[in-house]
């Protein structure tokens, strides 16, 4: 029965002309109009949000999409198809087949304008939900397409949300809050899934409204209410092999569009030399990256940028970060998904033989995220802001050690 209703109504939205992915509401007229005459009950009720989720939504994925305690889906195999609710992955009863699997990668791939071929085998979207779709297919898996769907379940606007999630103390809110406001160059570092990206939200709620911020990512994932915002991301190469934005390009573009605040989204390779350069040069910036703590963070930093040729030489990069970085804000996930800050980390300015001096401002050793004897570099500009940073950590001594 259910088969021959789902070929009647897909033949009913070809005649009446209705995109079911566009127009949702014709489509739902059309399903009710198709659904007179059945039986009515629990059944059809069954039956109508079935269609629905076969024509307007992720078929069988749908329960996953309504449920909102999901964080991330990702399928395997047809067979195995996983959701991770509370930073815990569980198998699901979900059963797909390959076909299915392509009809819902390509439903929704259709509104994103890029494509998935054997000649482009990876695929970076944003869904309409703002969900982040990562999809990888045959050959570069083994037998079947291997489909991640990332979403954001916690969207804190600002880094008080956090603290009262147990992110982080109040007092490490209160000092990041005070940091951003005085213009500080932050580095959001943390494993895949670690909540790097609701970090930097969360700190883009603390930029002053009269602020401009332009924004550089892979794929849009930041998310903020500011008044000021232009948010960018790149773009695959055309089949001719034309038309390609990378994020260095973002980035050197994005220093033109009259920014008081840089964001990089994520940095992954030689764009760190063009998000340092912009920090070098007095552009207030945020971005995250990949690292297992704050010192492994400033190490990748140093390394990066050596990507962008053979002709940037360590001696500058290692001094560069030294000067330009100056809060690294390290995130984890514990044990039982909890998502916490395990240290916030201060780059003095100085470097001896290749390694850069840190200053732990707070961090967690067992016993929760308490306050070190560290403290922020650029006194000045917290008490240009008109912050009184010492109060903020409750340290008398904090500016007279700084200066």
């Amino acid at each position: 029965m259910l088969s021959e209703l789902h070929a009647r109504v897909r033949t009913a939205l070809l005649d009446a002309g209705i995109d079911p992915m566009t127009n949702s509401t014709g489509a739902r007229a059309v399903i009710d109009e198709c659904l007179v005459g059945e039986e009515q009950g629990q059944g059809s009720d069954d039956v109508r949000r079935t269609l629905l989720a076969s024509f307007t939504g992720y078929g069988a994925l749908q329960p996953l999409f309504d449920d909102p305690d999901v964080e991330e889906i990702w399928i395997n195999e047809p067979g195995r198809v996983f959701a991770a609710r509370g930073g815990r992955s569980e198998l699901t009863t979900i059963v797909l087949s390959d076909v299915e699997i392509r009809e819902i990668v390509e439903r929704m791939l259709r509104a994103s304008g890029r494509r998935l071929d054997l000649s482009n085998p990876f695929v970076d979207a944003m869904l309409a939900d703002g969900s982040r779709l990562h999809v990888v297919i045959p050959d570069i898996t083994r037998a079947h397409w291997s489909v991640n769907i990332r979403r954001f379940v916690i969207r804190a606007a600002h880094i008080d949300e956090l603290a009262a999630l147990g992110t982080l103390s109040a007092q490490a809110a209160e000092f990041l809050e005070a940091a951003v406001v005085s213009g500080l160059n932050i580095i959001v570092a943390g494993g895949t899934q670690a909540g790097k990206t609701t970090m930097l939200n969360a700190l883009l709620g603390c930029v002053p409204s009269h602020e401009r911020l332009i924004s550089c990512e892979e794929v849009f994932e930041i998310r903020t209410e500011h008044p000021d915002w232009v948010p960018m991301q790149t773009r695959d190469a055309s089949l001719e092999g034309t038309g390609e934005v990378s994020l260095r390009r973002l980035v050197r573009e994005a220093l033109r569009m009259r920014p008081t605040r840089l964001i990089v989204g994520e940095v992954r390779q030689a764009e760190a030399l063009d998000l340092l350069v912009a920090m070098n040069s007095g552009m207030p910036s945020m971005a995250t990256l990949h690292a297992n703590s704050a010192r492994e963070a400033v190490t990748k930093l140093c390394t990066l940028p050596l990507l962008a040729g053979q002709n940037i030489p360590g001696d500058f990069v290692v001094p560069t970060v030294a000067g330009s970085v100056d809060l690294i804000v390290h995130v984890a996930t514990l044990a039982n998904g909890r998502r916490v800050v395990r240290e916030i980390c201060a780059l003095s300015g100085r470097a001896e033989q290749g390694v850069i001096e840190l200053a732990e401002i707070f961090s967690d050793r067992g016993a929760g995220l308490e306050r070190r004897g560290g403290f922020p570099p650029h006194p000045e500009r917290f008490e240009r802001a008109g912050i009184d940073v010492a109060r903020v950590l409750g340290d008398s001594s904090a500016r007279m050690r700084a200066a």
